[in-house]
């Protein structure tokens, strides 16, 4: 089998984790980017993603940032999974919002990984700040020789 470049296997990945997230195409996200070690990922925040103070819920925005964090840190063909996270809000946002999601590899080694995320608006505002651990596990998204 040819060896595939870092971005094809980034996007590969990507497409195999994203074919079967239901979860991720329910609250109606989409992945713009990935390459080896970083995703965007946006949604539009409709009337059933807000809160009862008429703002962005917190688990929506967490739901995004964990997103664009697994896409990220699955992009090596190789699966990895959370092993913890944190989220810190700075801002509200609001219906008619576009959110977006950049995570980016802080550090990897081993099976154990960090990875930031900055969720913005669609003027570029920050809404909140995600780091997520990630770990390793057995198998891969599609089949290659020595991935």
């Amino acid at each position: 089998m040819a060896e595939i470049s870092a971005m094809e296997r980034a996007r590969r990945s990507r497409d195999a984790m994203w074919s079967g997230d239901e979860a991720s195409r329910w609250f109606g996200m989409t992945c713009k980017m990935v390459a080896p070690g970083e995703a965007i990922v946006s949604m539009l925040l409709e009337a059933h993603h807000c809160n009862g103070h008429k703002t962005c819920h917190g688990g929506v925005s967490y739901a995004l940032g964990d997103s664009a964090f697994a896409i990220a840190c699955n992009s090596y063909n190789q699966i990895a999974v959370a092993q913890h996270n944190s989220m810190t809000y700075i801002a509200p946002a609001f219906e008619g919002d576009v959110l977006e999601a950049h995570a980016v590899e802080r550090s990897r080694s081993g099976r154990s990984g960090i990875y930031d995320v900055r969720i913005t608006n669609q003027n570029g505002n920050l809404i909140a700040e995600f780091r997520g651990g990630s770990r390793v596990i057995r198998g891969q998204h599609f089949e290659e020789a020595d991935a």
